[in-house]
């Protein structure tokens, strides 16, 4: 989750559009198609959707969530699964309850294998081939459920490092999905944490969908700081539509720690122009993101002000969703529950226990502050968050200095050089405009031995 966009560019001529609109007809019997940019359900009527993400792998005894989502109006929900790779693995019988408790409750299911998340950059990650081989493994699960089911290969693929190889890797495993028998309409995250703003996805997104023999592919950004105006979020979805390439928002949030998304935006520009979405997320976040929870401990009588919006407030949930018409007028016919794995706990670090050192903010500069995310024998990562003062500024510099003789291994989203135990950290060309008292953070991973204690920052604008 994170990144920038350059300015509104010209839209494409109407021709280019016709060359990439075509494909098979909306109206096959076997499962969700594509046709003309929209996504079909297969009855054939326009199935947008309106749901959230469920973060299923980490909290698998949690299985009134469905019931519960779909009693809030909701018409989908986005499963987080893991292949075993970083977490633990989730059988081709768990994926069969999820989708039976899907159908029960009448949502669509959208499968992700959160394991490639940020691969290139994040330590562990696997590739979209791995996350294919696991999609091959439990294809048991998946086959006869392409009514009900969409398969989103895997999580935000690329951080934002080596994602050139984005289009090739995607397209292949596209066709390696095809040639395993996975007949479901198949969904592609962008690159860069999801956020694409490199264009990466947006620019080659014909020859991805060209690449499946089925045409029957979706395209999914993901939206945090990097889509702050209205003006990114119009331009950015309106290309796919200039081209009648089908895209979703498959997680936004209504704030985040790479800045201000403009949520608000984000749900009148969908709901004018018919782009289904998925909210970040039911509930279960850690690591200083709890503020994106919808429901407080799960219990959807205690919704936060994120939910009170996304499900009750102006062009939400309640006010949008449509089911989908394969349910017809009674509950489809689905296989008998199997027993849910225990609980497996999300990866988190508890907050610090004493605030992290900060420099006051000067009328026209910056603050920056720094926090220890995690920490193992050895190894740590850090996260420092940059705020303008009360005037914008065009871009940052943060300093400090490591007392102990830690090093910086690896970061994102900041260009670091060190000099001894003197480290400077300068934006990236995404994140250094800044409006008054908005915020943009990065991060790395670090080494220490002995002790690794927080070091004063200082924050100097331009």
């Amino acid at each position: 989750m994170r990144k920038l966009f350059a300015g509104v560019g010209a839209i494409l001529l109407a021709t280019v559009a016709a060359v990439f609109a075509f494909g098979p007809s909306a109206h096959a019997a076997t499962g969700f198609t594509v046709s003309g940019g929209k996504l079909y359900d297969a009855n054939g009527n326009e199935f947008i959707m309106r749901g959230v993400n469920h973060a299923h792998t980490w909290f698998t005894n949690q299985t009134s969530t469905f019931a519960n989502v779909k009693a809030l109006g909701a018409n989908s929900v986005r499963v987080v699964l893991s292949s075993g790779d970083r977490w633990t693995r989730n059988s081709a019988d768990d994926v069969s309850n999820v989708i039976r408790l899907c159908k029960a409750s009448r949502l669509i299911c959208v499968l992700e294998v959160h394991d490639t998340t940020g691969y290139g950059e994040q330590s562990g990650a696997i590739t979209l081939d791995r996350a294919v081989d696991y999609w091959l493994s439990i294809s048991s699960a998946l086959n006869g459920q392409e009514a009900y089911v969409i398969v989103n290969i895997g999580n935000e693929p690329y951080g934002n490092q080596n994602y050139s190889a984005w289009t090739t890797d995607t397209s292949n495993a596209i066709r390696r999905l095809r040639n395993g028998g996975i007949g479901h309409t198949i969904m592609v995250d962008g690159p860069n944490w999801g956020q694409d703003w490199s264009f990466t996805m947006r620019d080659n997104a014909p020859t991805v969908f060209n690449a499946d023999p089925a045409r029957n592919t979706v395209f999914s950004v993901h939206m945090y700081g990097v889509f702050d105006t209205a003006a990114k979020i119009s331009d950015y979805l309106g290309r796919f539509r200039s081209r009648g390439l089908p895209i979703v928002v498959g997680e936004f949030g209504h704030n985040h720690s790479d800045g201000d998304p403009d949520e608000d935006a984000i749900l009148s520009y969908t709901q004018a122009n018919g782009i289904g979405w998925l909210g970040w997320s039911w509930s279960g976040n850690s690591g200083g993101v709890e503020y994106l929870d919808m429901a407080t401990n799960f219990n959807p009588n205690q919704l936060t002000s994120w939910g009170q919006r996304l499900f009750n407030g102006t062009n939400g949930i309640r006010q949008t969703a449509r089911e989908a018409s394969v349910f017809g007028s009674t509950p489809p016919t689905t296989p008998p529950p199997s027993t849910p794995p225990p609980s497996t706990p999300p990866p988190s670090t508890p907050p610090p226990s004493t605030p992290p050192p900060s420099t006051p903010p000067p009328a026209a500069g910056c603050s920056a502050t720094y926090s220890i995310a995690g920490q193992w024998q050895g190894g740590f990562q850090a996260d420092v968050r940059v705020t303008a003062g009360t005037s914008a500024i065009t871009g940052w510099t943060v300093r400090w200095t490591f007392a102990n003789g830690q090093s910086v291994t690896q970061s994102w989203n900041a260009t670091i050089t060190s000099s001894g135990s003197t480290v400077t950290a300068r934006n990236v060309d995404h994140n250094g405009r800044l409006g008054a008292g908005a915020s943009a953070s990065f991060g790395f991973l670090g080494s220490w031995n002995g002790t690794n204690s927080a070091p004063t920052v200082t924050c100097t604008a331009s």
